[in-house]
């Protein structure tokens, strides 16, 4: 604590100005007795050395050092007395309306019960990743108006429909993954790029609670028409911008509705690698400003989509600079059904200059214009490959049988397939039944007991870096720390807050319990594992005991269910707990699976598929082997109900049916069989 150092330099510096003055003032006597009288003046001239000139000359000298230390602590002294005062002055006051909102929320705390920051672990229930909420023309807008993230600056609405972007896609891969087989795709637990996980991060960090995603819509301005021509430095980052902006309303439009033409030529200029991107939901690449007429010409004149809305949604043109011919195809094109952006100064009526900060100017009035969301070719890139995730999956035809069912052991059984992943490293092996003195819970509501007593974490930071050292076991460096909790910031800028992060979590943990369980060895920080035990490290040993078991598996994978006591940190947003999250909850399905493989009771069976769609209730295959064992049992309806309500749960996420993956045949030969169907060998 720094108050004693305090206490110690305010004594040692008025010893300095009390003790000299007094000591002078006893030994030698008073600094100024009386003004020389001409004798002693005589005196000194004929004689200048003597033992009195010579004494008085050093308690003058003494008493001007004193002076001169006198000064540098007064000055000191106003100096930090004004830079108080300039605080004070600046310090915000609460206004009537924050003033009233406090004592109201002060006197609803006196007659609410505490609740614990970590208390122990809820039931398991299946996570929030979000969902794509329906367009809305409303939308509580924050203080800034936007969020700047390297490599250019969005609208809220638009962050906010990135983020949610971002959570399709982790359902989309929910959905799609069998369980009881290897992974297809190796890269199908891979993290988000670094610029959808700063926006996910700074949306989690906001204070207030986050609206429902709104139309990305909200965060376009209304374009000048017929056409609008960009000029400036940042022209082709805010056309990057408005093409991410009208992508992202195509997210929940038909499968065939066009929100955007671009040309070949304004692809190449603002994305040179555009191989990806030609499959865009609502994005269509055009070769001429011909085709464009021609397309648009169709589109105004197709039947409306069955998509609920009403007429059909405006299109938007971007090609690049017009040259002559360009020109008059642009004069046909029927701007009843469409705007028209130009890269480069041409015949249109309005020209914005825009900066790179996406402010843009009226070249011909010198008006100030809206603000455009603006994009590097990094950040559009990253932030397009989201957007691009149902494109590349449909690339891949759905009726392609499901890959062959793996052969048992030798003993009759399957096993639980071992998961790809970066996280999945290898826990220590703790035995189901311990003596340590501080348990994590990180499976569910995160929590950490000691004693069987909740212990308060008052710092989110450090909670969250709880559970990443758990999850991580192996450890994490300082660098790995930042930057999962404070993506997007340089680490040299947030180091110290991570030390005190760190801080707060072993002073709360050593509090109750008068140990360390945060060590620091190799530049590594990690949990120690003979002092704490965590509920996931036990998960993961449990299932590679299950998966290497020899003689009935059956029990191992029962272990592994049991454990399973929620999603991982249940309730919490992060920007990196998907990955970790998602391979955690494959491990359970994979015992789920394996559990009913092995099953020969067929309602027995069936029971541990609906507990395996609790635990994840948007697995496509989980629901189709579940509606099968029924339909085997004979209630047809109740499987059509199983069905309806899975594919309404789809569709309330934002995932189209076009997305969905065909139910086969193949699904369902590893794990239905006769009821009369002898048990394996």
């Amino acid at each position: 604590m720094r108050w004693p150092r305090r206490v110690v330099s305010a004594a040692f510096v008025m010893t300095l100005l009390v003790a000299p003055p007094w000591l002078l003032t006893t030994l030698a006597g008073p600094p100024l007795p009386g003004w020389p009288t001409e004798a002693q003046l005589r005196g000194w001239i004929a004689d200048p050395l003597n033992q009195r000139t010579l004494t008085a000359g050093l308690t003058c000298l003494a008493w001007l050092v004193w002076l001169g230390l006198a000064c540098t602590v007064a000055v000191t002294a106003a100096r930090r007395a004004r830079a108080r005062a300039r605080w004070l002055r600046r310090l915000p006051l609460p206004t009537p309306w924050q003033a009233t909102a406090t004592s109201m929320a002060g006197a609803a705390a006196l007659h609410t019960a505490h609740t614990p920051a970590a208390g122990p672990p809820a039931p398991p229930v299946p996570a929030s990743t979000g969902t794509l909420g329906p367009q809305s023309d409303g939308v509580e807008p924050q203080s800034s108006g936007g969020l700047t993230v390297p490599g250019g600056w969005l609208p809220d609405a638009v962050a906010q429909q990135v983020a949610a972007g971002a959570a399709l896609v982790w359902l989309r891969r929910r959905r799609a993954y069998h369980p009881g087989q290897p992974p297809t795709e190796p890269a199908e637990l891979a993290p988000l790029p670094d610029t959808v996980t700063t926006i996910r991060a700074a949306l989690t960090d906001a204070d207030t609670p986050q609206p429902p995603p709104a139309s990305a819509a909200l965060g376009l301005p209304v374009l000048p028409t017929p056409c609008v021509a960009f000029t400036g430095d940042g022209a082709e980052d805010a056309a990057r911008g408005i093409l991410l902006t009208r992508l992202l309303t195509a997210l929940r439009d038909p499968h065939d509705t066009v929100r955007l033409l671009i040309t070949h030529t304004a692809l190449a200029t603002l994305l040179p690698d555009n191989a990806m991107y030609a499959a865009i939901p609502g994005l269509r690449v055009v070769d001429t400003v011909d085709q464009a007429a021609a397309l648009l010409a169709s589109l105004s004149t197709a039947p409306p989509a069955l998509s609920g809305e009403p007429g059909h949604p405006k299109l938007m043109l971007l090609t690049d600079a017009p040259n002559a011919p360009t020109v008059a195809q642009l004069a046909t094109l029927p701007h009843a059904e469409a705007s028209v952006v130009m890269l480069g100064a041409g015949p249109a009526e309005t020209t914005w200059s825009i900066d790179r900060h996406g402010h843009t100017r009226d070249e011909h009035t010198g008006r100030a214009g809206p603000r455009l969301c603006v994009l590097n070719r990094t950040a559009a890139t990253e932030l397009l490959a989201v957007i691009a995730q149902p494109a590349r999956q449909r690339q891949h035809p759905v009726t392609e049988p499901d890959p062959p069912p793996r052969q048992p052991a030798d003993n009759g059984h399957a096993r639980i397939p071992r998961q790809a992943g970066s996280d999945r490293r290898a826990a220590p092996d703790i035995p189901a039944t311990t003596s340590a003195h501080v348990q994590v819970r990180v499976l569910g509501r995160p929590a950490v007991l000691a004693g069987g007593e909740p212990v308060t974490i008052r710092r989110s930071a450090a909670l969250q870096a709880l559970v990443f050292l758990a999850v991580h076991p192996a450890g994490a460096t300082t660098t790995d720390l930042v930057q999962a909790i404070w993506p997007g910031l340089p680490a040299h800028t947030v180091t110290g807050r991570l030390y005190t992060t760190l801080s707060d979590l072993r002073a709360a943990i050593r509090t109750a319990t008068n140990i360390t369980v945060v060590a620091h060895t190799d530049d590594r920080y990690h949990l120690d594992p003979d002092r704490v035990d965590v509920d996931l490290w036990r998960l993961h040993a449990a299932a590679h005991h299950a998966a290497t078991a020899l003689a009935d598996p059956a029990p191992a994978w029962q272990t592994v269910i049991d454990t399973y006591s929620g999603d991982l940190a249940a309730g919490h947003t992060w920007a990196w707990i998907d990955p970790p999250r998602e391979s955690t909850r494959r491990l359970v399905l994979d015992a789920y699976a394996s559990a009913a493989a092995a099953q020969t009771e067929p309602h027995h069976r069936l029971r541990l598929l609906q507990d395996a769609i609790r635990v994840d209730p948007y697995n496509h295959r989980l629901h189709q082997l579940a509606a099968d064992q029924l339909e085997a049992l004979g209630d047809a309806d109740a499987a059509a109900r199983l069905l309806h309500a899975y594919q309404t749960r789809l569709q309330l996420a934002g995932i189209r049916a076009s997305d969905q993956p065909a139910p086969t045949t193949a699904l369902t030969q590893p794990l239905i069989t006769s009821p009369t169907a002898a048990p394996p060998a």
